[in-house]
């Protein structure tokens, strides 16, 4: 089982990440976190990097579900998702996390259910783009 689904396009950086917010959003998904790569590492490392961006994608009612199934879940969320530019320049890859991945070393049937259903709104997401 593969921990992410992705979708390769060849539109530009900038834009593939606005098209992520508007189909993040439209699958019920707010960002409630934002870690620019590219921009952390010059900063911090002095290193030029790539454009990449790491979105973290929550659906309220969802979390809210999850936490109430297991208390500690929390740790594992929001969902990431990240774009970049592909190291040849030539598009732009966006990812996002597989949930039922991340939520399979948790001993509970519903909540494995719960993360299944998010990860097919992230999937359908990605395929929008």
């Amino acid at each position: 089982m593969s921990y992410y689904f992705s979708k390769i396009t060849d539109r530009p950086f900038e834009e593939t990440v606005a098209r992520t917010r508007e189909a993040l959003k439209a699958e019920g998904f707010g960002i409630i976190t934002e870690i620019d790569v590219t921009g952390t590492f010059k900063e911090k490392l002095d290193i030029d990097f790539r454009p990449y961006i790491i979105l973290g994608a929550c659906n309220p009612k969802a979390a809210h579900e999850a936490l109430a199934m297991e208390d500690k879940v929390g740790v594992m969320l929001p969902c990431n998702v990240i774009v970049q530019q592909l190291p040849s320049g030539s598009g732009t890859e966006v990812a996002a996390v597989d949930p039922a991945a991340s939520m399979s070393a948790i001993d509970n049937p519903d909540l494995k259910a719960k993360a299944a259903e998010i990860g097919a709104n992230l999937r359908r997401a990605l395929d929008s783009l």
